[in-house]
């Protein structure tokens, strides 16, 4: 071909790939597109392509020559060694300038390694996350872009036009940072829609268990919460599945087998948390909650052996119903406020310049985690930009002081019915230590100081001066150097 035809080009038709491309071309841009099993190419073009801007190509060269430059190519394939071996096959065909974007759910230090490769070739390279699921990729999904910087200006006017748009029609959509980051933040929204899963997943069970409600009744409930401050798309769907029969008339919901799968991004979330030192407790408690439901059989078994020790719910259903919906927002907000931590801390390790309201922004349509409440994040963000925790903004401060009698008569009922609530404890538990100002690490520092001489320091000196005790009266004047692991 010797004349370019398309405006960017996509590799890899599986169900986001075809539906991105198809939102891309259906916003006016003429797209080419290749899939390593060229039947399913040919498939695409003859099916739901036929007839649109595209040019389907069955090799690389074709691929690439009929990109307009600088050339745009979004790689939507399994990630890890099937995006390395892409991009060298790439590499050769590209020119200076031209821009390889990764759209699939990459671990975040592989875009970092990537990035400075493709660059030292004389490419830019950009680590994009798009959230959504099918339905986002063909209708608008929320994006969030990082990398090469001098790419943005060449793929904005495409992905803003793309996207997923907030109410006041703001696209969800912007300029992350640099060479991870926008790996890293679409990691840390997957971490939280693993909280708020789990936090759903929790009041569902309190609902079904200590109340006694029906499915039909739990819908009305969460139609219900879903017109007020728990507005989201992971709400709503709850309500719709509470809804559905099959085809024999029996509740859907209640045939599901209860071991959940998951793909490792929430993982990905806690071991990076770990490695900067932050307290992700929530979002971790709902990575190991699909661990322990995976392990059905032994929990099957346990349940005929071990015999609990509980009572019955014998309270007003009404106003623990309020309590639960009061329990699910405070919750929330620890979420959001430990996944920014995370965020904060990751800015300063990897340099990146984060725009913390502007991520609500995105996240505000097109994502799994979108809801009303992220416009409230973006506010606290406007009034503060270098806010050190979104629990301390006056919002949300106020929201969780008065919804904390609530949150704790929720934990307590659980815990005397054992109905497991590990997010919404977990969740408590942070908002009460980070709201305490003195811990029990003292008491944890001495014991450290007692076994391994780690040393301690004192509230009457300056901080930064370490000391060590004695303790028995045998040991030296040696200590261990001071670290944090």
């Amino acid at each position: 071909m010797s004349t370019p035809v398309s405006d960017i080009g996509l590799i890899g038709l599986a169900v986001m790939g075809e539906n991105l491309a198809l939102n891309i071309e259906s916003k006016g841009f003429p797209i080419s597109v290749y899939n390593r099993t060229a039947a399913k190419m040919e498939a695409f073009m003859t099916g739901r392509a036929k007839g649109k801007k595209f040019h389907g190509s069955t090799n690389l060269a074709d691929f690439v020559a009929s990109l307009k430059r600088p050339r745009k190519v979004i790689l939507l394939v399994k990630a890890g060694s099937a995006v390395d071996e892409l991009i060298e096959q790439l590499i050769p065909l590209l020119e200076s300038g031209d821009i390889i974007i990764d759209g699939g759910n990459s671990h975040f230090p592989d875009t970092i390694r990537r990035t400075k490769y493709v660059e030292s070739k004389g490419l830019l390279f950009v680590g994009s996350g798009v959230s959504g699921g099918e339905e986002g990729a063909l209708k608008g999904p929320s994006m969030m872009p990082g990398g090469s910087a001098a790419a943005w200006p060449h793929i904005q006017p495409i992905f803003q036009t793309i996207c997923a748009k907030t109410p006041d029609g703001e696209p969800c959509c912007e300029w992350i940072g640099e060479n991870g980051a926008g790996h890293f933040v679409k990691m840390v929204h997957n971490g939280i829609e693993y909280g708020d899963m789990q936090l759903i997943c929790e009041v569902y069970d309190l609902l079904k268990r200590a109340t006694g409600l029906s499915n039909a009744e739990m819908h009305d409930v969460f139609t219900e919460w879903n017109k007020g401050e728990l507005d989201s798309y992971l709400i709503e769907i709850t309500r719709d599945i509470l809804a559905v029969k099959d085809e024999s008339g029996h509740e859907v919901i209640d045939v599901i087998l209860d071991a959940a799968g998951q793909k490792g991004t929430g993982k990905w979330t806690v071991v990076a948390a770990l490695d900067d030192g932050m307290p992700l407790t929530l979002i971790s408690e709902a990575v190991f909650a699909r661990c322990l439901s995976a392990a059905k059989s032994e929990r099957v078994e346990a349940a005929r052996q071990i015999k609990p020790v509980v009572s019955t719910f014998s309270g007003d259903k009404k106003a623990f119903i309020n309590d639960l919906r009061q329990a699910l927002f405070a919750s929330k907000i620890v979420s959001y406020a430990q996944g920014y931590q995370l965020m904060r801390a990751a800015a300063k390790t990897y340099g990146w310049k984060l725009n913390n309201g502007g991520i609500a922004l995105v996240w505000r349509g097109g994502c799994i985690i979108r809801s009303a409440f992220l416009g409230d994040i973006k506010k606290a963000f406007d009034r503060n930009p270098g806010l050190v925790n979104l629990m301390v903004d006056p919002f949300f401060r106020e929201a969780l002081e008065t919804r904390q009698a609530a949150w704790r008569r929720v934990i307590v009922q659980g815990v005397q019915l054992g109905i497991p609530a590990p997010c919404l404890s977990s969740a408590l538990s942070y908002f009460d230590g980070y709201r305490t100002d003195r811990l029990p690490a003292n008491l944890l520092q001495a014991q450290r100081d007692y076994f391994g001489a780690h040393t301690y320091e004192r509230t009457d000196k300056p901080r930064g001066q370490f000391f060590h005790t004695n303790w028995t009266g045998r040991g030296g004047s040696t200590t261990s150097q001071t670290y944090t692991a």
